[in-house]
Parts: structure tokens; C-alpha cells; sequence
């Protein structure tokens, strides 16, 4: 489960982060907000720059990940910026301290990976890869060299948020080629927009991250997140039976 932090303050994101394990996350993702996420849809976007207007978004972050991992397994999902702006190794080391198990860079440049993972390693964090669908057969080897814990392969190549069908003999395609050229599991999330939808993808990976359909009721309507949680819960449940 993706959980912008900062969203709410404190005492509230607590809350919700209780609620949500309760009603079936069993893994947090806590994105540190950045003004230009990317990769990211209207949905997290605006929920990252609402986070940006309450201040201290690190220490927001640090929060979020120390009440989340109270909770549930958590790492942290970032973009490159923040790493670069705070420092590789200061920030490891806070996430580190505040319990998540890893950190994924979605837009980790190359000439910064090795250090990257280095520092990464010495604070005991897992570091995620997200490997983009277009990436060629040559260059997977490479791309997933240095990561660790899980790849994060997307079901969609559209940015967060997408609501519309999902290519999945492609996924299914290039998880295998992933599992071909390395031995972590893969979790797949992005477009992955309603349990039925979750149910369809969860056969080809080993884990789905949902995050815009929760992020948009913690945004409009909080109370509402719990029950959706637990609608896509039950869909993933339903597949292992």
C-alpha cells in the first residue's frame, strides 16, 4: 500500500496508517513528497504538493515511516532530488533509524547508482529497482545488478493513476524476463486501478502495491480508505485461495 506522507498531520496519519494495516496492507510504500514527481498522475502529484504546503516533509517522512513500520514492513519510494538535495548518506540513515527496510529511487541515475546502493547497504537497507517495461533484453542484467529486496516492475507504462486497461501478456511477458536475469521477486503496481483489475495481475508477480485509488479517498474522503483497502485485500486473498 503507497501512502504519500505529510498528507495529514500527525496524529491523523497515524490513524490512518492503523486503519489501513487493519483493514489488509500488508506492506507499506511511504513516498516522500517532491515537487516534480514525474512519474506520478494528477492524484499523488497533488497529494505530494499538499504535503510540500504543510513544511518539513523530511521529518514528515521520518514520521510516517516510523509509525508504518510500527505497523507493517515499509520502505520508503523517493525520487533521485530529495536524495541528492538531503544527501545519500544522511538520508539512509534517518529511514534507517526510523525502522524502513528499504528505499527505492524510481529515477535512480546511473552515474549515482553504485554509490547509491553502497550507502544503502552500509545503513542495512534493501534497495528496490523499478525497471522500466522498455528496458532492452541487453541492458536488464545491468538494471538489476545492485538491487535488492524486490524488483518493481509497473503494470502499466503510463504514470500513476492510469485507469484504463492493462497489457497484461506483457507484464507476464517481462516478468519472466526479469526472473530470467534475477532471483528477487517482482511486484508490480501503477494502473492497477480496482481490485478486479488487482485479482487479474496478482497471478503474474509476487506482490501488488496499490496506490492512487487509496490516495485519492485519503485525499477527498479518509474515512473511505479503509473499506477500499479491504476491497482490493480480499481480491488479492482470493486469488491465493
Amino acid at each position: 500500500m503507497f501512502v504519500p506522507a505529510g498528507l495529514h498531520p500527525v496524529s491523523a496519519e497515524r490513524r490512518h496508517l492503523d486503519q489501513l494495516a487493519q483493514a489488509g496492507a500488508d506492506l507499506f510504500e511511504v513516498g516522500l513528497a517532491t515537487e516534480d514527481a514525474f512519474l506520478d498522475g494528477p492524484v499523488i502529484q497533488s497529494a505530494y504538493h499538499r504535503a510540500l504546503r504543510r513544511g518539513n516533509v523530511l521529518d514528515a517522512a521520518v514520521r510516517a515511516v516510523e509509525d508504518a513500520a510500527g505497523l507493517r514492513p515499509t520502505v520508503v519510494m523517493t525520487y533521485w532530488e530529495p536524495v541528492r538535495r538531503h544527501g545519500p548518506e544522511h538520508l539512509a540513515r534517518l529511514f534507517a533509524d526510523a525502522g524502513a527496510a528499504g528505499v527505492m529511487v524510481v529515477d535512480l541515475p546511473a552515474h549515482h547508482a553504485a554509490r547509491w546502493h553502497d550507502t544503502a547497504r552500509e545503513a542495512g537497507l534493501r534497495t528496490p529497482g523499478l525497471i522500466p517495461r522498455t528496458t532492452p533484453d541487453t541492458s536488464l542484467p545491468a538494471a538489476v545488478a545492485d538491487a535488492s529486496g524486490w524488483l518493481y516492475a509497473p503494470a502499466s507504462t503510463a504514470p500513476t493513476g492510469y485507469r484504463g486497461p492493462l497489457d497484461l501478456p506483457a507484464l507476464a511477458d517481462f516478468t519472466r524476463r526479469l526472473r530470467a536475469v534475477s532471483p528477487l521477486p517482482v511486484v508490480s503496481g501503477v494502473g492497477i486501478s480496482t481490485p478486479a483489475l488487482a485479482a487479474r495481475v496478482a497471478p503474474v508477480v509476487n506482490g501488488v502495491v496499490i496506490g492512487t485509488p487509496v490516495v485519492r479517498a485519503l485525499t477527498t474522503d479518509p474515512g473511505q480508505a479503509p473499506a477500499l483497502t479491504a476491497a482490493f485485500a480480499q481480491a488479492l486473498r482470493e486469488t491465493r485461495a
